[in-house]
C-alpha cells in the first residue's frame, strides 16, 4: 500500500543498511582505483583518508595552524551570523506583510524579484558593497535566504484563520498581542521547517563565496586541495559539512517538538 507506515526498528535498520551500502560501494571504487594507480588520490583509500584527517588536525608545518580548527571557526561563525540575520529579517518582514496590506503591497514585489536572483551570481556585488571581510559572507547568506523565507512566512500568516483573530479582538487583545501571542505561534512551525530547508542553500552560498574570496574556511581549503587533486582532505571536509548540516537539522526538529508540541513533526 502506498505511504503505508513502517515500524521504528525497520526504519533504523534500513537507514543502517543504506550507510553500509555506501561504505561498501566506496571501498570497491577506491580499491579498483588503487589497483590501477597506488599513488592516485582522486578516490583515496581508507588509509589515505586517515592521513588526510591527520594533516587537517595536526599543526601545519609551514603555517603552524590546525586547518580543521581555523576553518571550522571561520565557516561556522559566518554561517551562524548569516542564518541569524536572515531568519530574523524574514520573520519580521513575513509577519508584517501578512498582517498589514500596505506593507504587503510595498514589499512583496521586490522580495519576489530578489528571491529569483541566485546569490552566487551576485557575489561580486556583495564584495563591492560589503568588502572582503565577514560582512560579505553574512550579507550573502542573509540575502540568499531572506526573500524566500519571508514569502513563506507571509503566505502562512495569510492562511491564519480569521475566526481566531476575531475571537482575540473580542476578548480585548490589541494588534501587538494578536501578532506576538497568536500569529507568531501559528507561524513558528513554518519558520522552523523553512529554516531546515534553508540550511543547505545557506551553506552553498557560503562555500561558494569562500572558494572565490576566502583566505580561511571550508570553501578556501577545498579550493586549495582541489588544485592538487588531494581528495584525502576534501572528502573528510565534505563529510564534516554534511554531518554539521544534519546535526543542525536534527536539532531544529527536536526544538520543533519542544516548542510546537501541537504540530506533529515527521
Amino acid at each position: 500500500m502506498i505511504r503505508r507506515s513502517i515500524d521504528q526498528k525497520t526504519k533504523i535498520l534500513l537507514g543502517i543498511l543504506s550507510v553500509i551500502a555506501l561504505i561498501i560501494g566506496y571501498t570497491y571504487l577506491s580499491h579498483r582505483q588503487q589497483q590501477a594507480n597506488p599513488q592516485d588520490t582522486t578516490i583515496p583509500s581508507w588509509s589515505q583518508l586517515k592521513d588526510g584527517v591527520v594533516r587537517s588536525i595536526e599543526p601545519n608545518k609551514r603555517s603552524g595552524e590546525r586547518w580543521l580548527l581555523v576553518d571550522s571557526q571561520a565557516t561556522g561563525y559566518r554561517l551562524f551570523l548569516g542564518l541569524t540575520y536572515g531568519i530574523a529579517g524574514s520573520l519580521l518582514l513575513g509577519i508584517l506583510m501578512g498582517c498589514f496590506p500596505k506593507i504587503e503591497a510595498f514589499l512583496y514585489p521586490p522580495l519576489s524579484v530578489f528571491a529569483k536572483i541566485p546569490p552566487t551570481a551576485a557575489v561580486a556585488v556583495f564584495m563591492v558593497m560589503a568588502g572582503l571581510g565577514t560582512p560579505m559572507y553574512v550579507s550573502m547568506i542573509a540575502f540568499g535566504i531572506l526573500p524566500t523565507m519571508a514569502i513563506a512566512i507571509y503566505l502562512t500568516v495569510k492562511s491564519f484563520p480569521d475566526e481566531l483573530q476575531f475571537k482575540a479582538y473580542t476578548l480585548g487583545a490589541s494588534n501587538a498581542e494578536v501578532i506576538w501571542t497568536i500569529i507568531f505561534k501559528f507561524v513558528l512551525p513554518k519558520l522552523i521547517e523553512t529554516t531546515r530547508l534553508m540550511i543547505g542553500p545557506a551553506m552553498v552560498y557560503l562555500i561558494a563565496a569562500e572558494m572565490v574570496f576566502g583566505d580561511v574556511g571550508f570553501g578556501y581549503r577545498i579550493r586549495l586541495q582541489s588544485k592538487l587533486l588531494d581528495m584525502s582532505v576534501i572528502y573528510p571536509y565534505l563529510a564534516l559539512l554534511a554531518s554539521f548540516g544534519y546535526l543542525m537539522d536534527f536539532t531544529l526538529r527536536r526544538i520543533a517538538l519542544w516548542v510546537c508540541p501541537w504540530q506533529q513533526q515527521h
